[in-house]
């Protein structure tokens, strides 16, 4: 498709956008923006529409370009002003803004913009009294965003895509704790997302690296599963902490696919009710009528041995309520089928070797349990968690010990081993050092290249570590 450099016909329909939409990116932004011949025709200047004729790449290639594991891609975001302050004045508030999404000479608008976080993700970096109640203005030079392609009702997806998520890793010195651990959980053959890094800019101005990292929505379940018409959950487990199944309405709740379809969640709630009701002695059975067992302690081996302790196997309480989080489950209908999928791990790898994270650390070895199953204090701050054992589904999964073992020794032996995750660690370094250092270079609260060498360092000590374990 042929492309024009259309400065002066940016700056007339730009002003002309002006006049109807106090929104909409100024000129000195988007000036040399290349969009094609016929994208222009169909501009409307009071939204920004720009409308794809066929011929974008983004049109005609798969999610494999984007996670490409020998590319570096390079983002663009444009925000007006106005929406760029809402934004930054209340990152914790998740509110989306209209803005573009610029990439590879494509330009998708408009699109939907937002900051994106737990707790976790924002410490440090708003202005607000109360860490653990994040609010106030963004005061970092990064934080994890999220980018809405199917916004106002767009149908075309970027590159397969309807979402992307921009990981700040603020939190990870190293820069690898999701690239890294993802590709580990899927080397494993656990259903998990694809991560790589990324630089993002916004307004013409270079924020620096994130890792990008897959949306598990339905066009995930339909790359990852045979059967892909099953429900999707986020952060709900088969039992409560009680022992018992949750409500019909809380698992509804908690759905990410069918959710607008009368869907039935009698699969994975009887699931539930079958654990609750077995005796010790055919816990197994249960779970294996329903589970790949293979898969599940694959996915037990690799979250405990990168101390994925931010992960389902933390069960954090509050008074006597214990919850998990950082996970999801798919069911596939046809086989009747639970797959557990692992989420957000800027926090693993962290405790290896000694409980460096005051929140996080997991008190209990694989399979014990302590305190009759009554929460403790644990940790540097001696925050109140329940053993995972205690939980009867985990407690049945602990049963598989020579299965554990045996993946276990794969495990290291494999993926974990010097030559293959360091190699992959190397690769990644010389992939992204260049645009770390330029970050480094520009900003106050960016780590330098000294500083982010040991911590690789360090990283790779911590997996020696791992393996020794």
């Amino acid at each position: 498709m042929f492309k024009l450099y259309l400065f002066v016909v940016h700056l007339t329909l730009l002003s002309a956008i002006s006049c109807n939409n106090g929104n909409s990116p100024g000129s000195e932004i988007v000036e040399n923006l290349n969009i094609s011949e016929d994208s222009i025709a169909t501009v409307n200047k009071d939204t920004w529409v720009i409308t794809p004729d066929g011929s974008e790449n983004y049109l005609n290639f798969g999610s494999e370009y984007i996670f490409d594991q020998e590319s570096l891609h390079a983002f663009d975001l444009v925000i007006s002003e106005e929406n760029l302050n809402l934004l930054n004045s209340d990152p914790a508030a998740e509110e989306y803004v209209e803005g573009m999404l610029i990439f590879e000479n494509d330009t998708l608008s408009p699109v939907g913009i937002r900051y994106k976080g737990s707790i976790g993700a924002f410490v440090g970096c708003l202005d607000g009294p109360n860490i653990f109640e994040p609010s106030g203005a963004k005061i970092c030079t990064k934080l994890s965003m999220k980018i809405k392609i199917n916004w106002d009702g767009r149908k075309e997806k970027f590159f397969g895509l309807k979402k992307l998520q921009f990981h700040s890793m603020n939190n990870d010195a190293s820069q690898m704790h999701d690239r890294a651990g993802y590709w580990l959980f899927r080397q494993m053959g656990v259903p998990a997302p694809r991560a790589i890094h990324a630089k993002l800019t916004i307004n013409g101005t270079y924020t620096g690296l994130y890792s990008l990292v897959e949306q598990i929505d339905s066009r995930f379940v339909k790359e990852n599963f045979d059967d892909d018409e099953g429900n999707l959950y986020k952060e709900i487990w088969p039992l409560s902490s009680a022992g018992t199944p949750y409500s019909i309405e809380d698992y509804v709740n908690a759905l990410k696919t069918n959710e607008n379809e009368n869907p039935s969640v009698q699969l994975i709630r009887g699931f539930g009710q079958k654990i609750a009701d077995a005796n010790e002695e055919n816990l197994q059975e249960i779970i294996a009528g329903h589970m790949n067992i293979d898969e599940i302690i694959s996915y037990a081996v690799v979250d405990r041995v990168i101390r994925n302790d931010d992960g389902a196997f933390h069960w954090y309480c509050e008074a006597n309520d214990c919850n998990n989080h950082n996970y999801y489950w798919y069911e596939e209908p046809s086989t009747a089928q639970l797959h557990l999928i692992p989420w957000d791990l800027d926090n693993a790898f962290e405790n290896i070797g000694s409980n460096a994270n005051p929140v996080t650390p997991i008190a209990d070895q694989w399979g014990s349990s302590r305190n009759n199953c009554q929460p403790f204090g644990y940790g540097p701050w001696n925050l109140p968690q329940k053993s995972a054992a205690c939980d009867k589904l985990t407690r049945g999964w602990t049963k598989y010990t020579e299965i554990y073992e045996s993946l276990k020794t794969q495990f290291i032996n494999g993926p974990l081993s010097i030559s293959q995750i360091n190699q992959q660690i190397d690769l990644w370094v010389t992939q992204i050092s260049d645009a770390h250092e330029e970050a480094s270079n520009l900003y106050e609260d960016a780590e330098s290249k000294e500083s982010w060498i040991n911590e690789i360092n360090l990283f790779k000590v911590q997996l020696a570590k791992a393996r020794q374990n």
